[in-house]
């Protein structure tokens, strides 16, 4: 146990910042942590690994970049050697690919594997943030256009419900909620925003946004030209979406907002009582 928390240390120690926040490791570097002596040996698992991503579908470059060093030797002198980069995924991959019967190895897969682990799920807690600031800011856009229909010739709830779906015809290229809603398996009597991703709520609140802008500045008023608005500036953020190789109508649902709320809410609750038992 002592000594795989040396190494958990020593990979740590190692470990390196790209100017973009990537973590990442210098095979070379790497190397003698895992137990092996020779670049030869280790470069025939760093390709092992190598091969690994390639099947899992996955591009190598992305996680493993061949790289050039100079090193000085004695008196002076430098020459240039072969270096592989390494980011957290491709460090995974080659300790599992090292030999099965070096400690340093089964260390390593333990090490990668929970740092592999605590970063999906940093992820996802930041992507459940995003989600949950970018549905807020949807919320009081539609509150805002909601009021500004409303003085403008929409003027029943009806025909709010109008309005919002022609914009969402406009967005899933003539998709209506209900049937997203069947497409993506949520249930009837729930929001379909609730289940929108990161990309979908900043575009509805930026199409939505801009057409409240627009009816104030052109001063429209009744529903045929509202619904136009909304219409012509939702296609306009459908095809900057498309343009960037994203389709809207065939983005899958995320988890449910209102089970982030809560759990965030529960977690909330612990920490809250954990701090009063401290007190």
């Amino acid at each position: 146990m002592g000594e795989n928390s040396e190494l958990h240390k020593g990979f740590e120690k190692i470990m390196r910042v790209s100017k973009k926040g990537t973590q990442y490791w210098e095979a070379r570097e790497l190397m003698p942590l895992l137990g092996y002596k020779t670049w030869e040996s280790f470069e025939n698992v760093v390709n092992k690994a190598k091969k690994a991503c390639e099947n899992s579908g996955n591009a190598i470059y992305d996680h493993f970049r061949d790289v050039t060093k100079v090193i000085t030797a004695g008196k002076g002198a430098s020459h240039s050697i072969s270096d592989i980069l390494l980011d957290r995924y491709a460090a995974y991959l080659v300790a599992q690919n090292g030999s099965s019967n070096k400690e340093e190895i089964a260390a390593a897969q333990t090490y990668f594997a929970l740092q592999t682990r605590k970063q999906e799920v940093l992820e996802q807690r930041l992507n459940e943030d995003k989600r949950l600031e970018e549905r807020n800011r949807l919320t009081g856009v539609e509150n805002t256009i909601r009021s500004t229909v409303y003085q403008r010739g929409v003027t029943q709830p009806v025909e709010f419900a109008a309005f919002k779906d022609a914009h969402i015809k406009a967005l899933y290229n003539g998709k209506t909620t209900k049937e997203l809603k069947k497409y993506r398996k949520i249930p009837d009597s729930r929001a379909l925003a609730d289940f929108d991703t990161v990309i979908e709520l900043a575009a509805k609140s930026l199409s939505l946004a801009m057409t409240d802008k627009n009816i104030n500045v052109k001063n429209l008023q009744g529903r045929y030209y509202l619904e136009k608005e909304v219409i012509e500036n939702t296609i306009a953020t459908r095809k900057a979406l498309l343009q960037r190789g994203i389709t809207p109508e065939k983005l899958k649902a995320e988890e449910d907002i209102k089970k982030i709320e809560k759990r965030r809410k529960d977690e909330a609750k612990k920490l809250n009582a954990g701090k009063e038992k401290l007190e």
